[in-house]
């Protein structure tokens, strides 16, 4: 049934007899804030701080139903092999621990900020210093016809320009039989002044 739907609704992208590498998903304006976070990312405070404490819960919610769907009951590495892209990762968060689990990642943010902390923070481990970050997006990787076995965009589409074509993107990324695994925050009073007041605007005031 979900699947159902995210075909249904891409489908209705706005533009598309468009190119997708000639249109694009980012707001210049969240660019550049995420971007402004720096060392921030990883030091545990600032706005990356939400996304520190939300990590443990998606990475256990991504292990146990991908693994489901792909049939993988590897304890030590839940994810198996799969190759999992995860887009908008920001300084990594999630990223890491999807290497963490086994995964082989390609993260992905069009920030080459974010990509350049991501990836100096990743070589501090072995495992996570597998992850390859790229400075892009995921119409423009649909585009040149990647493809993977999941994608992740989580915590992503509030942040978008145009979510019919980032959704559509996404979603053209995903192999046959694959899994695209998406979140936001609640369309509730309290994920409002939580999630966009406290989080982002009372931060960078």
């Amino acid at each position: 049934m979900h699947l159902k739907v995210i075909k249904r609704c891409v489908s209705q992208c706005r533009r598309p007899s468009v190119a997708a590498s000639f249109c694009s998903t980012v707001d210049p304006k969240e660019r550049k804030k995420f971007a402004a976070y720096g060392s921030s990312w990883w030091e545990g405070a600032g706005g990356a701080e939400p996304l520190h404490r939300m990590n443990p819960c998606r990475i256990r919610f991504i292990e146990r139903n991908v693994g489901k769907h792909f049939g993988i009951r590897d304890v030590k590495n839940p994810l198996g092999a799969l190759r999992v892209a995860d887009i908008g990762c920001g300084g990594g968060i999630l990223s890491e621990s999807l290497a963490r689990s086994g995964a082989e990642v390609v993260g992905v943010d069009p920030s080459p900020e974010n990509i350049a902390i991501a990836t100096a923070h990743a070589q501090k481990d072995p495992v996570t210093a597998t992850i390859e970050y790229r400075a892009s997006t995921a119409e423009d990787m649909s585009a040149a016809g990647e493809h993977f076995d999941v994608v992740c965009a989580l915590e992503v589409v509030e942040h978008v320009s145009d979510l019919d074509l980032f959704v559509k993107s996404c979603a053209d990324l995903v192999k046959p039989g694959g899994a695209l695994v998406v979140s936001t925050v609640n369309r509730t009073r309290l994920s409002y002044m939580l999630g966009i007041v406290a989080a982002s605007h009372c931060y960078w005031a």
